[in-house]
């Protein structure tokens, strides 16, 4: 092991104790990249992933796209909110959340209080190159996709803004923004550990 490993895995050590229990979790739109970095900055920390909508269809046996047209956006809302509340109980992971998700003040006070949270945030070109080439997103089962995602970002923009930390989601390889997150992680748990109180 070079110098240079022994420091990062030093580092993620660190990181991780500072984390203790905590999950992160990874906010934003449908095509911020949410599932594919996370997998990967799992992968980096050596921690669990988790998908909430994978795990909304293994509880509900339907799909995301299924539940929306059977049940409405509401009561998928509520779903998402129990499931989500039930995972953070199992932290420490890397947990990938739906677009809406963060959305609802319940789920974001369970986050605040069970984990540490990032934005992935992604411009509309970049969002809208991404969901091309998936067709199960409900949401933009619309006459003009691109502007109900402008409509989406416009109104959830602001509220993602509250995550811990924000890290930009672009064309680049997953590792590069997976980097950038624990990066991200790194200098905000350093950043709380200043903040605390001398014992």
């Amino acid at each position: 092991m070079t110098p240079a490993d022994e420091r990062h895995t030093t580092d993620i050590a660190t990181l991780l104790s500072r984390l203790g229990r905590r999950s992160v979790v990874l906010v934003g739109l449908m095509g911020a990249g949410k599932t594919v970095i996370g997998r990967r900055v799992a992968t980096v920390l050596g921690l669990p992933f988790t998908d909430s909508d994978h795990e909304i269809e293994a509880v509900s046996r339907m799909s995301v796209p299924e539940l929306f047209e059977k049940y409405g956006e509401d009561e998928f809302r509520a779903l998402e909110r129990r499931v989500i509340k039930r995972l953070l109980r199992n932290g420490p992971q890397v947990l990938s959340t739906g677009g809406g998700a963060f959305m609802n003040a319940a789920t974001r006070g369970a986050i605040v209080r069970h984990a540490v949270s990032v934005w992935l945030k992604a411009d509309l070109d970049t969002l809208m190159h991404r969901v091309a080439k998936r067709q199960n997103r409900p949401l933009l089962n619309t006459q003009d996709p691109r502007g109900t995602m402008q409509r989406l970002m416009d109104t959830r923009y602001p509220v993602y803004g509250k995550a811990d930390m924000t890290v930009h989601s672009r064309d680049e390889p997953k590792e590069v923004i997976a980097g950038e997150v624990v990066s991200a992680l790194t200098a905000y748990i350093e950043e709380e550990k200043c903040k605390k109180p001398a014992q």
